[in-house]
């Protein structure tokens, strides 16, 4: 910005003819160039959102900034925790529309915006104006660049567009993906998936993290809110074509995606293997026990949280909805038998307090009555999945237990599980077809 000093005769008072200085700001910067007059175009990009053509104004320009000065917003103060304050409609830089807020997180927010350059949609990435995020941004923009130089086509994980530095915010390019399992869960008011869509979401999320831990990367906050669909188009199917034969309820839909194609997201937690590990990782109900114990943690902890994932898809619902680390074991060893002994023994000092003569402190370290319900009022895997898949039970069963052995050493590997039967047994299985459910 530079400032020129102009004279001007003011208009009105006692002085009419008397001249006086007045600053004139010349705007070198194209992306803080006010121009309030200029119309906005979001009318035509909803126009795009519902089918219609583009205004002739709108489509028929040549995307330039200095000539199109579509201005920023003027500057404001971050929120007390760091947060980016924006508002529906106004831009991020000249090039971004924001369109709505998508999620947020302890990270920041993500935006899904317009790029007024590409013509396209996008969800924009936006970290808090904080140091260590600031410093985890840019190792996780490290990891995006390196997931995209060996993910070709784009197959595995979402692809970065671009980044950059705006108002002390790194703000991360991401192509625009459809909803999470998570939102198709909650939208269905946690009623499963289909086993035939099990089985493809499970063969895709597994060659995806086999993927990252050949390039030695862990993600270590694998969960059904960091999984999304491609697209974003579904229709309704009753829902008694997925209950048992003797439950039968022919008065409700649930929604079910139309490709099930999917990628991983969110890779701000993830780790090379060579570098320094934090003591937690994983989001609660998807933490392997080796995490809780104290063991430290490997590549195994993304399979522990896959078989979370896999029991979630089957059942509605997650397999350990917990909040504390003791009633967290005690769940665990109602659904899949007691803790092996070695791993008792090796615990830390910050787990030791969990057990007792070698034996899990429970119920007797129970915080209270409800704590000790809601670990009784669990099945055991093997119950838990029979309840809710009619065929392949079995060989499902067999899977999720290799997946959620405790001994982090004896758990499958990603490659090791997409050879289990239960992927490869039934040869005219070629994956998910939503026609024919």
């Amino acid at each position: 910005m530079v400032t020129q000093w102009i004279t001007e005769y003011s208009h009105g008072g006692m002085m009419d003819n008397r001249p006086r200085k007045k600053p004139r700001i010349v705007w070198d910067d194209p992306q803080t160039i006010p121009h309030p007059k200029v119309p906005t175009p979001l009318h035509c990009v909803q126009q795009v959102f519902n089918g219609a053509s583009m205004d002739h104004t709108f489509s028929s320009m040549h995307y330039n900034p200095r000539i199109y000065r579509n201005p920023s917003p003027p500057w404001r103060e971050d929120s007390k925790d760091g947060h980016y304050v924006f508002s529906i409609g106004e831009n991020l830089t000249f090039r971004y529309r924001i369109l709505s807020k998508i999620g947020e997180g302890t990270f920041g927010q993500v935006l899904e915006c317009y790029d007024l350059e590409k013509k396209e949609l996008v969800a924009i990435k936006i970290i808090r104006s904080i140091k260590k995020y600031r410093e985890a941004a840019l190792i996780e923009i490290e990891v995006l660049q390196k997931l995209a130089k060996h993910d070709i086509g784009g197959t595995h994980c979402v692809q970065i567009r671009h980044w950059f530095d705006y108002r002390n915010h790194i703000c991360i390019v991401f192509e625009k993906l459809g909803p999470s399992l998570y939102d198709f869960l909650r939208k269905n008011n946690y009623c499963s998936f289909p086993i035939d869509l099990v089985w493809e979401l499970g063969r895709q999320l597994l060659e995806s993290v086999a993927f990252m831990h050949e390039l030695c990367l862990i993600h270590t906050d694998l969960k059904p809110e960091n999984i999304l669909f491609v697209s974003p188009d579904y229709f309704k199917v009753p829902v008694y074509k997925f209950l048992p034969r003797f439950s039968k309820d022919f008065s409700n839909f649930k929604s079910i995606p139309m490709f099930s194609t999917i990628k991983l997201i969110d890779f701000g937690s993830t780790t090379f293997e060579h570098h320094d590990h934090s003591y937690v990782v994983s989001t609660r109900h998807y933490r392997a026990p080796e995490v809780i114990l104290g063991h430290g943690w490997d590549y195994a902890c993304d399979i522990w949280s896959i078989g979370c994932i896999l029991v979630e898809l089957c059942s509605g619902e997650a397999l350990f909805q917990t909040h504390e680390n003791l009633e967290h074991l005690a769940m665990m060893e109602r659904v899949l038998g007691p803790l092996p002994h070695n791993m008792v023994n090796r615990s830390d000092w910050r787990a030791e307090k969990y057990f007792r003569h070698m034996r899990l402190d429970w119920p007797q370290g129970a915080s209270s009555m409800e704590s000790i319900r809601a670990v009784w009022k669990l099945p055991r895997l093997q119950n838990l999945i029979m309840q809710h898949v009619d065929h392949s039970g079995g060989d499902l069963i067999d899977l999720l237990q290799g997946l959620l052995r405790y001994d982090p050493a004896q758990r499958l590997k990603a490659r090791q599980a997409l050879q289990h039967p239960f992927f490869t047994r039934n040869p005219n299985r070629c994956g998910y077809s939503p026609h024919l459910l």
